[in-house]
């Protein structure tokens, strides 16, 4: 009998252990979940996982059998391991336990990117998709790859190349962190080399490629965009055909298109365009209508028979027209919200096609309740008393767009995302709107200063507080670090450098004097100081104190853009060996007046208009003194000739406001004053005069008493009469501006523009000649901050020079602070 070495009698147990353990399963059997234990997790819950893996103690399973595979696929699912096995611990009878063992995938501590600019790299860790302490995944390395490539290529860069490589990271406490470096290798920018199009006869290729505004070739030196972005080019398509729909080509359609690289730079763009026959209006009938006749409603569509087969044009004037009546208009502004038209092509025989229009006209609806989310720091009756649309009112689109506009202008939420949300109640025929508001910061502070010539430097600190309220003024739990939420407006001026130049002033305004109508009340207090100093002594001044009081109404009629304001001023001058008033340099002056003032505002956004117009028709006019005193004014001095200031003055401005393409808008402004006298002996006194030239910062000029307008390209207060030194007493300003919005964000909103600028102004009526003009072109920035207002940079270039002030024209530019409003 041979003896068995060792080894071999350890392998044959090995097999014999393997072979009842295989016995032990072959066989299936029922069990009973004794206990479930899990190894292997780190940060993972371990009864997270149990209950994940759908297993509970005290259930029945079978050994082998499905129950444990699925465990490992719903554990599996979660793509937050790496490995997952289910072992048998032991059995006892038919008690089983037990055990998943999981090895966990590396969790991101943290990404860093290479082959990028640090400008670039706050815009990755947006558009990476990763977040820290995320599992990591084949599938998230993989998106984060596309997610990056898909930037670049947006960008023009088509052969970027992105490398992800996962480091073990031991720099935290997690012990199976990872740590991304990015490697971004952009390539060369790809430029449209040519594009090629085919198969249009009736638009011109050069036509085509214009409506192409994101898809440009590259053609030598130009600022216009040629590199190729794929999302801009389906876009680009998508806009060509609706251009040829426009056209009458109803059936219009690209049939092929293809882009493919020329060289590693370059790129071509072939499209073929089937544009098909070109349709026409037939008949056009009218389906459901009750209301109103065929005839009104074909005259507010306003489409002939014979004219170019347009949708655009035909669901415009059915549905939603910016400037003109359309048919939804004309039912929903009388109330009947359910209102609903459908377009259908009943004939379409060779080049002409039938449209019946067909109308459900549905109930009228009355407004049930207004709700208003959003104004965290504005009281609700300051919103709500702008509305338009009042509970048990009809419902009208018109009011809505209106109150919105009406929000926007009280200049506390952002414009841009004020929403409106009608809710109807179909079977109540009623309708509940929502409105959602966003406030934004609407207090300002003005801290600047500027050179004022003789003056030297001069300090300005000003304070606004657009959202006052004098309500709550000894509530201190209100303020905020105010008392604000009631719409008042309160504002706070001083300006110094010392005891050369000082001014003070104080605004406050109700908007809704007694709360139940739109009257706003306004009360001003200022004081300015001017001093001529020599070696520490006074030896001129000039000192000027002013009150006013005004009430605004908001009118009804012609329609309630209209506001009528009157106010009474009262001014005191103080002059002391003063040279600014040439003829008037000892004395007192006391000038009391009353303004008439008719305006209308119909402007969508004060922020960065689009649309709408201010117009605006002044007054000013004092008692006339003279007439009342029987004196000789050539045979007495200045001092007594002016003491009590006499006049009248008409002024008009008028600024309007059309989106010309896109973002683009056109701002036109005309501006005309006049001053007239009472008696032809005493002429105009050398208040209130005209003076043109430079940006229109009155505060910076320190000329009291005077009318400053602006005009750019030309030197401040340059454009005088060559006759005198004193002001003009007629001038006339014309602008013509293009702007364009580079952010409409509400923290900052900026946006640039050119302009052409002319404007003069004369000193006896008999010189005016309106065709005589100082002309000038330039562009700018504004940039408007609620913190701050609105700040302008210019340059102009003054084109005409000024006789007797060489040098005033030409090349140079502008600040600004505030809205001019000449």
């Amino acid at each position: 009998m041979k003896v068995l070495s060792l080894s071999t009698l350890f392998v044959l147990l090995l097999l014999h252990s393997f072979y009842s353990n295989a016995q032990v399963y072959q066989t299936p059997k029922d069990y009973e979940i004794a206990s479930i234990t899990v190894t292997g997790a780190n940060f993972l819950d371990p009864n997270a996982i149990v209950s994940i893996s759908g297993l509970k103690v005290g259930d029945k399973i079978r050994i082998p059998g499905d129950a444990l595979s699925e465990a490992i696929k719903k554990l599996w699912k979660q793509g937050i391991l790496g490995d997952v096995k289910i072992a048998v611990v032991k059995t006892e009878g038919t008690k089983v336990y037990l055990n998943i063992h999981l090895s966990e995938r590396p969790r991101v501590v943290k990404y860093t990117f290479t082959g990028v600019r640090k400008s670039e790299t706050s815009t990755l860790n947006d558009k990476i998709g990763i977040i820290k302490g995320k599992t990591l995944s084949d599938v998230l390395l993989k998106n984060a790859q596309n997610n990056i490539k898909k930037y670049y290529k947006n960008k023009g860069f088509h052969n970027v190349e992105v490398n992800i490589e996962v480091v073990a990271d031991s720099s935290t406490k997690i012990t199976n962190g990872a740590w991304l470096k990015v490697n971004v290798d952009k390539k060369n920018k790809v430029k449209i080399e040519k594009i090629l199009i085919t198969g249009n006869s009736a638009i011109k290729t050069k036509k085509v490629k214009k409506k192409l505004k994101g898809t440009k070739e590259a053609k030598g030196f130009s600022f216009r965009v040629s590199k190729y972005l794929p999302d801009k080019y389906e876009e680009d398509k998508q806009k060509l055909i609706a251009f040829y729909n426009t056209k009458g080509y109803r059936d219009a359609r690209i049939t092929y298109d293809s882009v493919y690289s020329v060289n590693r730079k370059r790129l071509n763009v072939q499209m073929n365009i089937e544009e098909g026959k070109k349709y026409y209006f037939r008949n056009i009938s009218w389906e459901g209508n009750y209301l109103y006749s065929d005839e009104t409603l074909d005259k507010v569509l306003g489409i002939k028979k014979g004219e170019v087969y347009d949708v655009e044009k035909l669901d415009k004037k059915l549905s939603f027209s910016q400037t003109e009546l359309d048919i939804s208009s004309l039912y929903m502004d009388d109330g009947y919200l359910f209102f609903r038209v459908e377009p259908v092509e009943v004939a379409v025989e060779n080049d002409s096609i039938d449209i019946e229009i067909r109308i459900f006209e549905g109930p009228q609806a009355n407004v049930n309740k207004i709700v208003l989310n959003g104004n965290t720091k504005t009281n609700d009756f300051v919103v709500l008393r702008e509305l338009r649309t009042l509970p048990g009112n009809k419902f009208s689109r018109s009011d809505l767009i209106r109150s919105q506009r009406e929000i926007a202008n009280l200049g506390y939420f952002d414009p841009e995302k004020t929403g409106l949300n009608p809710i109807p109640d179909i079977a109540n025929g009623t309708v509940d709107i929502e409105y959602t508001v966003e406030e934004k910061p609407s207090d300002q502070i003005e801290l600047s200063g500027g050179w004022g010539g003789a003056f030297g430097f001069v300090g300005t600190l000003g304070l606004v507080f657009n959202n006052f309220s004098t309500r709550n003024f000894f509530n201190f739990k209100t303020w905020r670090p105010l008392p604000t939420g009631d719409g008042q407006r309160l504002q706070i001026r001083f300006q110094a450098n010392g005891p050369r130049f000082q001014t003070y002033s104080v605004v406050f305004t109700e908007p809704w004097l007694g709360g139940r109508k739109p009257q706003a009340f306004t009360v001003s207090f200022s004081h300015s100081l001017q001093r001529t100093i020599f070696n520490g002594v006074t030896i001129g001044s000039f000192k000027l104190y002013s009150v006013s009081l005004s009430l605004a109404r908001r009118l009804r009629w012609p329609d309630d853009f209209f506001v009528l304001s009157n106010s009474v001023s009262y001014s005191y001058y103080d002059l002391f060996n003063f040279g600014g008033l040439p003829g008037f340099s000892n004395g007192i002056a006391q000038n009391l007046n009353l303004n008439f003032t008719l305006s209308r505002n119909s402007i969508d956004n004060p922020a960065f208009a689009r649309s709408g117009s201010s117009m605006s028709l002044s007054l000013t006019l004092t008692p006339p003194w003279s007439l009342f005193e029987n004196k000789d004014y050539s045979q007495i001095d200045a001092a007594e000739r002016y003491r009590l200031v006499e006049y009248h003055k008409w002024m008009f401005d008028n600024s309007w406001f059309t989106t010309l393409i896109g973002k683009l808008v056109i701002n036109a402004r005309m501006h005309i004053g006049y001053i007239g006298y009472y008696n032809a002996a005493l002429g105009v006194g050398p208040f209130e005069r005209f003076l043109l030239g430079g940006a229109g910062l009155a505060g910076f000029n320190f000329l009291l008493g005077t009318e400053i307008v602006a005009l750019r390209g030309y030197r401040d207060n340059s454009i005088r009469p060559f006759e005198s030194d004193q002001g003009g007493i007629v001038f006339n300003k014309y602008v013509f501006e293009l702007r364009y919005p580079f952010s409409l964000n509400p923290a900052a909103t900026i946006y640039g523009l050119a302009f052409l600028e002319a404007g003069n102004n004369w000193g006896t009526y008999s010189d005016v000649n309106p065709f005589r003009m100082y002309r000038s072109a330039g562009a700018g920035v504004r940039i408007l901050m609620p913190a701050f207002g609105l700040l302008g940079i210019d340059w102009a270039y003054g084109f005409d020079a000024v006789p007797g002030n060489p040098g005033a024209a030409g090349g140079q530019f502008h600040f600004t602070i505030g809205q001019q409003i000449r």
